[in-house]
C-alpha cells in the first residue's frame, strides 16, 4: 500500500520510485459530481486491494484540481485530527448533493430567465456567501503545507493579470503561497458571471504579506494536468534529490489519471455567421448558455488533452495516461449551476454510466472523442488496471 505522507515534508519523493503519480480533476461547477463518482470507484478498488483505510492521497504524489476540482483536491488531501484525509472519496458526492442547492439556489417561475439575465448584467449570478461559509467550516485553517500529499491548484489574479498557482512545491521558495485551503478553494471557484472574485491577504512566518485578487483558475487551466506536470518538472530541472533518477520531459515516468466533468454535445448550434452579429450580451447569454465562458474552459481543457495524448503516444507511454471524459451532455446536464435535485441525481447517473463506457481517445484532428476499434477496455477496467499499478 502507498505510504501516508508526513505533513512536515514540503516536497515528497515519487511514491513508486520509477513513476510520478498524478491525479487531476477539471473544473465544471456542479458537474464535479461526475468525477466524484469516478473517484469513489477508484478508491473502492484500492480498498479491495489494500484494506478499508486506503485513501487516494496515499497513492498519488500530486493531486491537482481547478475550480470544483480544486475543492475536490482539498477534500481528498486535507488532514483530519488523526492525520488522515478529511474526506473519503465516497463522501464527495453526498457533499455535492447536500450543498450545491444552497450554493446555486434555483428560482422558479415564468420570468426566471429574464430575472437571471438582469441579475447577471448587474453582478454575479450568485453571491457566494453559502459557498464561503461551508468551505471555511469544512476546511478550517488548514494550509497548503499540511496536506497529506502534494497539491496543485490554479487560480488567476485579476489585478496582476497572471495565473497564481498554489502548489506544495512552491511554498518553500514563496512562503506567502502557503495559504489556507479554504481561501484557495473559494478563489479557484470564483467563475466570472457566476460567483464574485475573491480578495484575501496572506502573511508568511517572517511577516511578509501578499495580497491576492483571484478568480476561477478555469480561465487559464480548466484541465490542470499540465500545470501539475510542470510543477514536478521544475523540481527535476532544479535537480531536487527526490527526483534524481528522472529526466525533464521524461513523460514515460508519469502515471496520470485525468478526470473531466463532462462537456456539452457538439450540436453545431452556432456558426461564424451567427456569432459575427453577437454583442456582449449574446456572448454571455445566447440560447440559455454562456458561449464565451464555455469556449475558454472547454478549449483550454482540450488543448491539454491534445498535448498529453500526442506526447504519450510518441513515447509509447499511452498506457500510463488515462483521460476520462464525456462529451455527450445535453440540456441542463451540461450546466454548471442548475442545482436542482433532479439534475444533480442525473449527473450522478451520468458518472455511473461513464464508468461502463469504453475508454475513449481524443481525435487530434477535430477534438471529438472516439473509441479506437482495437480498444474494448471500459473506464472501469482501466481504473482497475491503474489501481493494481498503484497498490
Amino acid at each position: 500500500m502507498g505510504r501516508t505522507k508526513s505533513s512536515l515534508l514540503q516536497i515528497q519523493p515519487p511514491t513508486y520510485g520509477n513513476l510520478v503519480t498524478i491525479l487531476s480533476i477539471d473544473g465544471g461547477g456542479i458537474r464535479g459530481i461526475i468525477p466524484a463518482t469516478i473517484l469513489e470507484f477508484l478508491e473502492a478498488q484500492l480498498q479491495e486491494l489494500d484494506g478499508e483505510s486506503a485513501r487516494l492521497a496515499d497513492y498519488f504524489d500530486v493531486i491537482t484540481g481547478t475550480s470544483t476540482g480544486g475543492l475536490v483536491t482539498a477534500m481528498l488531501s486535507a488532514p483530519n485530527d488523526k492525520q488522515r484525509p478529511l474526506f473519503a472519496a465516497k463522501d464527495i458526492k453526498p457533499f455535492y448533493l447536500e450543498h450545491c442547492p444552497m450554493i446555486f439556489p434555483q428560482h422558479r417561475g415564468p420570468l426566471v430567465s429574464i430575472r437571471n439575465l438582469f441579475k447577471t448584467i448587474g453582478g454575479p449570478k450568485y453571491n457566494g456567501k453559502y459557498l464561503h461559509k461551508v468551505v471555511k467550516e469544512k476546511l478550517g485553517e488548514i494550509r497548503v503545507h499540511e496536506t497529506l500529499t502534494n497539491v496543485v491548484i490554479p487560480t488567476f489574479d485579476i489585478k496582476t493579470m497572471q495565473p497564481t498557482i498554489f502548489s506544495s512545491y512552491k511554498i518553500k521558495s514563496s512562503p506567502c503561497l502557503d495559504a489556507q485551503l479554504s481561501d484557495i478553494c473559494i478563489s479557484t471557484s470564483a467563475a466570472p458571471t457566476y460567483l464574485p472574485a475573491y480578495p484575501f491577504k496572506n502573511q508568511d512566518s517572517e511577516g511578509n504579506v501578499q495580497e491576492f485578487n483571484l478568480i476561477d483558475g478555469g480561465v487559464c487551466a480548466n484541465n490542470p494536468t499540465l500545470v501539475a506536470v510542470n510543477e514536478v518538472t521544475k523540481q527535476i530541472i532544479n535537480q531536487h534529490p527526490d527526483f534524481f533518477s528522472i529526466k525533464p520531459m521524461e513523460y514515460g515516468r508519469f502515471l496520470i489519471i485525468s478526470l473531466g466533468t463532462g462537456t456539452a454535445k457538439n450540436e453545431q448550434k452556432f456558426n461564424a455567421k451567427m456569432a459575427a452579429k453577437w454583442g456582449l450580451l449574446d456572448w454571455l447569454t445566447k440560447s440559455g448558455s454562456t458561449p464565451l465562458i464555455e469556449l475558454f474552459t472547454q478549449s483550454s481543457g482540450d488543448m491539454v488533452d491534445f498535448h498529453l495524448s500526442t506526447v504519450t503516444q510518441a513515447l509509447n507511454s499511452q498506457d500510463n495516461y488515462l483521460r476520462i471524459q464525456d462529451d455527450t451532455l445535453v440540456g441542463t446536464d451540461s450546466s454548471v449551476d442548475v442545482a436542482t435535485k433532479e439534475n444533480l441525481e442525473r449527473l450522478s447517473q451520468i458518472g455511473e454510466k461513464l464508468l461502463k463506457k469504453p475508454v475513449s481517445k481524443v481525435n487530434l484532428d477535430n477534438g471529438d472523442l472516439f473509441v479506437p476499434v482495437e480498444n474494448r477496455e471500459t473506464n472501469e477496467d482501466a481504473l482497475r488496471r491503474f489501481a493494481k499499478i498503484l497498490s
